[in-house]
């Protein structure tokens, strides 16, 4: 990697962590850099796009097709707590949130949501709302506690009552193998830096398919290795807390090898169920008409989204970033006869999480155009979901999708009343819910919808101060409430339509 690739990766990671709104000034609106997107950057734009964000729901009823997933999303680290008990080994998480100064207020994922604890009631909680499936994660470490060797029985056990319980209610399940907490004796042995993890992750998928592989219909392999990427190995805010661009790029293809590896795991086992990757995609528009814009849109993209589309769809990683990192990189050089093979072996589906977009400056920064959430990082503009959901289908083919992730943090509390009134996600889901009808209405093969979050729970770095649930948690007593947004979706749900 050359030197001036090193500092515009950490560039970009600090101007991700740090920057401020901008306004769209008197550029372009939107519907033009849109429109140079697409060609530029692989993000369809709609024919009718007018610049302007959804100010509500549209006239009329929007119908889903009949047998839609109406679904809502958790991970394993962020809601079950448990973490010492019934053979659970130490996560990366568990170390980087006890590490001082890491996560908001010192917050851990020790007790989290209690969900270990109180699965049952949160099954009767998803019943109520009349969820069809529900997306979650398997913990690595509560299976093999430090990544190796025979899986922990009791482990194995508490995701088959999970599964069972999840059956009765009629509720498909729809399980993730790893969302982010990697056995810490892993690390220690290197990590996702070492290829040797994937290999690893392999054996622990292949335990968890024997195990309960006739309870899952829809696996998904490794969520977000972007985020593991750009968050664990150039921001540094994420476990593992690195800063190294050339670590982080090696991590990427290592990521998507355990990936590959996995889907063949379930294949050679005889599985039964679908399989894919969970990828969060960004559409990257340019910030103005300029052809220098348009240029370093395309290598954002290539960063963001093609790098891990590619080399699961097409089999190849996209030749510009490749170039952009150089031939002496390592992950250039980790890079072996036969992996992309491995990588690209057939997925029965593609799992797509869209939260924000990306406008690219000349010189490869980025500006704000919406209004942000209380995740600063987060801007929202519904078209977005359009504008990837359509990109992704044209461009890869009629490949199944599901939105595994969609949602904000909202400012939510408790009123004496003993409701949570949180209109924002209201409003923020009718609009991505209706961008993603429009998608479904031009051809996207889109099966179900998963917001993200089904409780408030650990939310990574920033601890229990942003809150992403339908359900709210009162920490103190884990005591769950139905939020308005939990009563809207459930009628959503039960009309089939917005």
């Amino acid at each position: 990697m050359s030197i001036l690739t090193r500092r515009r990766l950490l560039h970009r990671a600090a101007l991700a962590a740090t920057a401020t709104a901008t306004t769209a000034g008197t550029g372009p609106g939107l519907a033009a850099t849109a429109a140079t997107a697409a060609v530029v950057g692989g993000c369809a734009t709609a024919t009718d796009a007018t610049g302007t964000e959804p100010s509500g729901a549209p006239s009329g009823r929007l119908h889903f097709p009949p047998d839609f997933g109406w679904g809502a999303a958790t991970s394993a680290y962020q809601i079950e707590g448990a973490a010492k008990e019934d053979g659970r080994g130490e996560s990366v998480w568990d170390t980087f949130s006890r590490t001082p100064g890491r996560t908001r207020n010192g917050d851990t994922g020790d007790i989290a949501a209690d969900h270990y604890h109180r699965y049952a009631e949160d099954l009767d909680l998803m019943r109520d709302l009349g969820l069809r499936s529900y997306r979650f994660s398997i913990s690595w470490p509560r299976i093999q506690a430090d990544g190796t060797g025979a899986p922990n029985q009791r482990g194995l056990d508490f995701y088959r009552r999970l599964l069972d319980g999840l059956h009765e209610r009629g509720i498909a399940p729809m399980a993730t193998l790893f969302h982010w907490d990697l056995p810490q004796a892993l690390q220690d042995a290197g990590g996702w830096e070492s290829r040797d993890v994937a290999h690893r992750f392999a054996d622990y998928a292949d335990h968890v398919f024997r195990a309960l592989g006739d309870r899952v219909p829809v696996w998904l392999t490794v969520n977000e290795p972007k985020t593991v990427v750009q968050n664990g190995y150039l921001f540094g805010h994420h476990a593992p807390g690195r800063r190294d661009p050339d670590a982080a790029y090696l991590v990427a293809h290592h990521l998507q090898l355990a990936h590959g590896l996995a889907v063949r795991a379930l294949r050679d086992a005889g599985g039964a169920g679908r399989i894919g990757p969970a990828f969060n995609l960004h559409p990257c528009y340019p910030a103005d008409d300029s052809a220098e814009a348009a240029r370093a849109t395309r290598l954002y993209d290539g960063y963001e989204n093609r790098l891990y589309l590619d080399s699961v769809l097409r089999g190849s990683y996209p030749q510009d970033v490749l170039a952009d990192l150089g031939p002496g990189s390592r992950m250039a050089r980790g890079i072996r006869d036969g992996d992309l093979a491995i990588i690209s072996t057939p997925v029965d589906l593609l799992a797509v999480q869209y939260y924000t977009p990306i406008y690219v400056t000349a010189d490869g920064g980025t500006v704000r155009r919406w209004p942000t959430s209380e995740a600063e990082w987060q801007q929202i503009h519904p078209d977005g979901m359009y504008d990837i959901l359509t990109r992704v289908t044209r461009d890869y083919g009629p490949i199944p999708l599901t939105v595994t992730e969609n949602g904000l943090p909202t400012p939510d509390s408790l009123a004496a009343d003993g409701t949570v009134d949180d209109s924002a996600r209201i409003t923020f889901l009718r609009d991505h819910l209706a961008a993603a009808h429009r998608a479904i209405a031009a051809g996207v093969p889109l099966e179900s919808f998963h917001v993200w979050s089904l409780l408030d729970n650990f939310e990574w770095a920033e601890g229990y101060v942003q809150r992403w649930g339908l359900v709210y948690v009162d920490y103190p007593t884990q005591r769950r409430v139905f939020k308005r947004s939990a009563h809207w979706y459930r009628q959503v749900i039960a009309d089939n339509a917005l």
